[in-house]
């Protein structure tokens, strides 16, 4: 099954990389900014590419949209990021047309996630949605998949417990802290970096760990008030960062830099006191050198979603109901395709069968002078209707080919191909 295409040649791809076979530094090379979001929908607008919608995260980065081939999408993607297209080769996928379709639907629901079921991924999808819809980059075939998915991903939330427990890389975290740090409850911790992952990991350690030495420090100071606010936290000041590391217990870093900030020349390398680095960033902002220290510790997300605990097994047995839920909401889609893509024939086969309808009524009103014009249009509309629906139902059987069949209704009708 292929989408409808709106430009004759182009197909629905959908390329990118993620944590299955990219590390964080890999997937830090193309890692895209807000701004080159922007710019790559722009210039995707600029070269005839009619739909495309982009995703970034810590764990992925995808663009899915139409195009003549994939590489124009590859070659966006590579110049508005750090990566290089032999770069991209080695750990990329290539999805097309119905895989691409069945891909996303993976992605959005949470299946395809590092840590099963996280539903963040959803909300992410939803604002680059928006954004690609502002700049009128979403085709008819876009709104509707992607609605098709968010539809898919709120049933699986509501119908099975895959979401339950652990939703998030900061939920693994903060149980990796529990189960390495004894005594967790009067250790300092310190959260470098108060962004979305900062603010959730936040929260999560204030709920689990019943811990009130927990510190903030942002290069915005303004930014880690605001959160501090909310749980009556200690905010200090970005200057005093490496006072702080050296008084820690428990380093979680979750900034967005492109390069390492926590370097091994911040730590006084006489403690023998250990410290846990936990490195929430993409691309790493702990520096690997850390791992020399004795005394230091440091995890990396990615070593996070090695944790096999009993939520994400109980989450496991959840997969078939989301799998089918998913190919229910799929199933309603396909036939919104398959519509789509049959309908301009069949609505041309009808208009031409009106016109010989109207042909012979003309010939036959002529020709019969008690001739009933009312009762004979009856008739014909009623074939006409019964003529075409067989058409349809012939060409939704999965055991024809629909394209072949398709180009004979407009060869025998002499049909122009509206594609």
């Amino acid at each position: 099954m292929e989408p409808h295409l709106l430009a004759k040649g182009t197909n629905f791809y959908a390329i990118g990389l993620s944590y299955k076979k990219a590390d964080a530094e890999i997937r830090g090379h193309f890692s895209i900014t807000e701004s080159s979001k922007k710019i790559i929908l722009d210039q995707a607008k600029d070269i005839g590419i009619e739909g495309l919608f982009i995703i970034s995260t810590c764990n992925r980065t995808e663009l899915y949209g139409y195009a003549q081939h994939p590489f124009q999408l590859i070659k966006l993607l590579c110049k508005h990021t750090y990566g290089t297209v032999e770069e991209f080769e080695k750990v990329a996928y290539i999805h097309k047309n119905d895989k691409a379709i069945a891909h996303l639907f993976r992605v959005g629901t949470g299946l395809d996630s590092q840590i099963l079921g996280d539903f963040e991924i959803i909300g992410q999808i939803k604002t680059s949605f928006k954004a690609s819809k502002k700049v009128q980059m979403i085709n008819p075939f876009l709104e509707r998949l992607l609605n098709a998915v968010i539809q898919a991903s709120k049933r699986i939330k509501n119908e099975t417990e895959i979401s339950t427990g652990a939703t998030s890389v900061s939920f693994a975290a903060v149980q990796y802290i529990l189960a390495r740090v004894p005594y967790v409850s009067d250790k300092n911790i310190l959260l470098y970096g108060t962004g979305k992952i900062g603010r959730n990991t936040c929260e999560n350690l204030i709920k689990h760990t019943k811990n009130d030495h927990i510190t903030l420090i942002n290069r915005t100071r303004d930014k880690a008030e605001k959160v501090a606010g909310k749980f009556n936290l200690v905010v200090k000041d970005f200057k005093e960062l490496i006072k702080e590391i050296n008084t820690t217990d428990v380093l979680i870093v979750a900034t967005g830099a492109q390069n390492p900030t926590v370097t091994k020349e911040m730590i006084n390398t006489d403690t023998k006191k250990p410290i846990l680095i936990i490195d929430l960033s993409v691309p790493k902002n702990v520096d690997a050198s850390l791992n020399e220290l004795p005394a230091v510790t440091v995890v990396h997300m990615d070593d996070l979603s090695k944790i096999t605990d009993n939520t994400l097994q109980r989450r496991r047995q959840h997969i078939p109901k989301a799998e089918s839920i998913i190919e229910e909401v799929k199933s309603d889609f396909d036939t919104w395709l398959d519509t789509r893509k049959f309908a301009p024939t069949i609505k041309a086969l009808k208009h031409k069968l009106s016109t010989f309808k109207e042909a012979e009524i003309n010939l036959q009103r002529k020709k019969l002078s008690n001739f009933n014009e009312e009762q004979a249009t009856i008739i014909s509309d009623r074939i006409i209707q019964k003529i075409t629906n067989h058409f349809a139902n012939h060409l939704k059987d999965d055991n024809i080919s629909a394209n072949e069949s398709l180009e004979l209704i407009q060869r025998v009708f002499q049909i122009e191909n509206n594609d």
